[in-house]
């Protein structure tokens, strides 16, 4: 379980987020819904631990995790959270297999990496180079790297971003089923893809900014 209270983030333009409280459950899949800039992304980045907010705390499992040093965040992050970046951050001359390997320099066991390739459909191209594949392939790596580890928290920022709505359709409906049993936080701004998770969480709700009081405009 993942619990924000108080939080709020403040950029060098002078401008500060606050989020709203909020519980993510364990087991359950939740879509940050919202535009550029609402704080979606700002949000996944702190809960990751990095950067800290500025004030407030996240608690996963009942534990402050914005008390404790960066080099526990770092090994908390690398062990219990699976990440997927809206832009892979892939290495294009490595193979599929290989860019899950790498895992292994962490201390991380990818023994489960034959069976995710064939749930997501690309068991095939394990030996294929990522420059060789298409967006819907690439961001399938992408999970799979994520989830290979097997982790508790499991972050998606704008996975379909760089996708069709109908590969990115089948593309969240694939992430949504290999993260049951775990915490699902993924932001979108696509409103169409909210019947595959069980919340969605409309951030222009969830959010305030001293930018957006100041210029009387509200949310995002």
């Amino acid at each position: 379980m993942i619990q924000i209270i108080g939080l709020g983030k403040a950029f060098k333009n002078e401008t500060q987020i606050t989020f709203r409280d909020t519980t993510f459950e364990t087991g359950r899949s939740y879509m940050l819904l919202g535009a550029s800039g609402c704080g979606k992304s700002t949000l996944l980045n702190m809960i990751a631990g990095v950067p800290s907010p500025t004030t407030g705390s996240i608690l996963i499992d009942e534990k402050d995790m914005t008390a404790v040093s960066q080099k526990e965040k770092d090994r908390f992050r690398i062990e219990k959270i699976g990440y997927i970046f809206q832009d892979f951050k892939l290495i294009d001359d490595m193979t599929t297999a290989d860019n899950i390997g790498i895992l292994k320099l962490e201390g991380i066991d990818i023994s489960g990496m034959d069976e995710l390739l064939e749930v997501l459909g690309i068991s095939e191209k394990k030996n294929a180079k990522i420059r060789h594949l298409s967006g819907g392939q690439k961001q399938r790596v992408a999970i799979a790297r994520a989830l290979v580890k097997k982790p508790d928290i499991i972050l998606a920022d704008e996975p379909t971003g760089n996708l069709n709505f109908a590969i990115g359709e089948k593309v969240i409906q694939e992430l949504v089923k290999v993260s049951k049993g775990k915490t699902l936080i993924a932001v979108t701004h696509d409103d169409r893809l909210s019947k595959y998770f069980d919340e969605v969480i409309d951030m222009n709700e969830m959010t305030s900014s001293t930018q957006d009081t100041l210029s009387g405009k509200e949310g995002c």
